[in-house]
This record gives C-alpha cells, sequence and structure tokens, in this order.
C-alpha cells in the first residue's frame, strides 16, 4: 500500500492509473484517506527524522534550520479572502513557506 500512494504522489498521476503491479486503485485510496485522517504520516515524520538523523551521526533534534518561501499566484476560483498581495514578487496569491534542516528534511 504505501509504494502505490508514493508512486501516485511522486508521480502525480491520478489513482485509476495506477500500473496493475499494485492493488486496486480503489483500495489503494481508501487506505490513503483512513492513514490522512489517523494522521499517520504527520505520526511517523518526526521518527523516521530522529533515525535518518542520527544514522548521519546527528544530534535527534535539528539546532538549525533553513527558511525559504515563493509566492505563488492564485487561481481565480480561489476567493479573494484568502490571497494577498506580494509587492516584492508582484504576484496576487498565497504565500507558502518551508523550514528544513541542515540534511534537508
Amino acid at each position: 500500500m504505501v509504494d502505490a500512494i508514493l508512486y501516485v504522489v511522486q508521480t502525480g498521476c491520478a489513482w485509476r492509473q495506477l500500473p496493475a503491479d499494485f492493488p486496486p486503485w480503489q483500495t489503494v485510496y481508501w487506505y490513503f484517506i483512513r492513514w490522512e485522517q489517523a494522521k499517520v504520516t504527520e505520526k511517523i515524520l518526526p521518527v523516521v527524522r530522529e533515525q535518518l538523523r542520527l544514522q548521519e551521526g546527528r544530534n535527534p533534534g535539528p539546532s538549525a534550520g533553513l527558511i525559504d518561501s515563493q509566492s505563488v499566484k492564485g487561481a481565480d476560483t480561489v476567493g479573494r479572502e484568502s490571497r494577498g498581495y506580494d509587492a516584492g514578487e508582484k504576484v496576487n496569491g498565497r504565500k507558502r513557506f518551508i523550514v528544513t534542516d541542515t540534511l534537508g528534511l
């Protein structure tokens, strides 16, 4: 199931386009929805991040991070109340941010 979900995420294909090597798309989608509702990814991610940092000989918790942002144009279907204007980028839309540690996690 995990491989099938990762395939959809990495390739960007529709659920219905899962190759025949994977279980039926309905089954994979069912698990994906249930795991998202249970916030499985949010529970697993800190554990995996900690293990990777320890494998790299680092402390389990990061002590430094990198912050970046990106302005994304808002589609006409996005409500005006949830959009803003980034004067520096001259973009009417939303601004998204990402924080990574020095390992890129």
